[in-house]
């Protein structure tokens, strides 16, 4: 493939101004699927399945069979919507999208067109710098997920250059809410990050609502990013391009900067820009071409023969809008003042996506600072190791239990992290961990003065330079005290004893 030339960023935004869309998959977490009773099990779950064993007659398309809609789905995307200060609709419908899915049974997929659950809605996007943006919402309307396919005998895993492909059904039928953007304007040169903290912003949504995983890296979540060009001073819209499932917050950022500089190249030699999707690859930090991007027209929409009208009661719609959680932008700026952090050390947490984790070890007994400490450093580093999320390596109540230990004199900082990777192994809770290695802190003052007097002993040129107070030379002791009793030992402690014993 060859490479496509792009424009420097800051030269293209001089030229013209970037127009953005964006269109996020969300999958509930319901226990069976959108329309039929087949299991729809968590992450786990779901990634140790075997192929095809997730499914039933009506997600395989199968003659006779019938779709029956999945009333916690409806309560889902009617929340979401709310969330989105969306309005909800009194009465929506299904409507069947038409073309050919090598991975969906039918070869339509059941979705929501001119009748959408919720329409018209606007939420608040918070920058780094702490500046608002308000993302116009144009509709969020439930639908039914693919299955997947796999590309066989090629190099690459994808279909070019494949000799067959294996479609798995599990994924076929996974409620899915679709949330599509009004056309964004002024972004500017903040269009990437802006398209970075709008997709951060509907993950916090959804996890607050408890309504799906959220995760990028899993499919939970997936964002397609439309982006077209107009020179400056232009009325009429440049042609769009849709860039598919891009599976990182960083890589939303990378692609949308990535596309603003490649169109605006084309446009600059005389080029014309095709309406299409387009692939990212986190790889080489490219897009490529997929296929020609149809209209609404084109999928022959018409409403679905075998399922009625959703039509909410005023009083559930209600009862849903009393019980949503508080919006992201607020929330983010109370637990920023609770816990008293700095601008850099909350965009360490809220960056990482471990704002919730960080939360519930703080509920379970650690500080704000302990708690950011752990998930930010040595947890982050040994999940960054196993190419792990962070959340699935421990849970928040052990890392506040490690840090009570931490504080009790237990553990030093040291042992800490061993007990840390003993609980991440599976070796069982910290104090567990701490029995089972024999790692607590040496707190008998017998055994360290007996450590001690052998090190001063050993080196008598140390002893008479302490005791002709050069007490900096009292680290060549500490230090081999510290290596006899394993790390095992508080090393301020071992200093005061070594300075007492020394003086006598």
């Amino acid at each position: 493939m060859a490479t496509a030339k792009l424009m420097d960023f800051d030269k293209a935004l001089e030229l013209f101004e970037p127009v953005l869309g964006f269109e996020v998959h969300v999958e509930l977490n319901t226990n069976t699927k959108m329309f039929s009773d087949a299991p729809n099990p968590a992450n786990e779950a779901y990634h140790a399945a075997e192929p095809n064993t997730l499914i039933a007659p009506v997600d395989l398309g199968l003659p006779g069979s019938l779709p029956v809609v999945n009333e916690t789905a409806i309560r889902s995307s009617i929340s979401l919507g709310l969330a989105l200060g969306c309005s909800i609709a009194e009465s929506s419908r299904f409507a069947r999208k038409n073309y050919f899915y090598p991975d969906l049974g039918k070869n339509y997929q059941i979705s929501q067109y001119d009748e959408p659950i919720a329409y018209e809605g606007s939420v608040e996007v918070e920058l780094e710098d702490g500046t608002i943006v308000q993302i116009p919402i144009e509709r969020a309307h439930m639908e039914e997920d693919a299955g997947k396919l796999t590309h066989m005998g090629g190099a690459t895993g994808r279909i070019q250059g494949a000799e067959y492909s294996l479609v798995d059904y599990n994924r076929a039928g996974v409620p899915l809410v679709e949330i599509v953007t009004k056309t964004i304007f002024g972004a500017e040169h903040r269009a990437p990050e802006v398209a970075k903290a709008y997709v951060q912003t509907i993950r916090d949504i959804v996890r607050s609502l408890g309504i799906s995983e959220a995760r990028l890296e899993r499919g939970n979540l997936r964002c397609d990013a439309n982006v077209s060009l107009r020179p400056r001073g232009q009325e009429k819209l440049g042609t769009r391009t849709e860039t598919k499932n891009v599976n990182s917050m960083r890589s939303v950022e990378r692609a949308v900067r990535y596309e603003i500089q490649r169109q605006a190249q084309i446009l600059a030699d005389g080029g014309t820009i095709t309406q299409e999707t387009r692939h990212w690859h986190e790889d080489t930090g490219t897009t490529s071409p997929g296929r020609p991007k149809s209209d609404a027209d084109d999928y022959r929409y018409f409403p679905e023969p075998d399922l009625l009208p959703v039509q909410p009661a005023a009083e559930l719609v209600e009862e849903l809008r009393a019980a949503l959680p508080e919006q992201p932008v607020a929330r983010r700026r109370r637990l920023m003042a609770e816990w008293a952090f700095t601008d850099l050390e909350f965009q360490d947490v809220r960056n990482g996506g471990l704002l919730e984790v960080v939360e519930a070890t703080i509920a379970a007994g650690a500080t704000p600072a302990t708690a950011r400490k752990w998930w930010t450093g040595e947890i982050t580093r040994l999940a960054n190791a196993q190419e792990k999320d962070a959340s699935d390596l421990i849970s928040p109540e052990n890392v506040a239990a490690l840090q009570k230990l931490v504080d009790a004199g237990t553990l030093t900082d040291k042992l800490a992290r061993q007990v840390l990777e003993g609980v991440i192994a599976g070796e069982g809770t910290p104090q567990e961990v701490v029995d089972g290695r024999g790692l607590a802190v040496v707190s008998d003052d017998g055994a360290l003065i007996a450590a001690i007097d052998e090190a001063l002993a050993a080196q008598p040129d140390v002893l008479a330079k302490i005791k002709d107070g050069k007490v900096q030379a009292a680290g060549a002791v500490i230090g081999a005290v510290m290596k006899a009793m394993k790390g095992q030992a508080d090393a301020a402690r071992v200093r005061e004893l070594v300075l007492e014993r020394a003086a006598q």
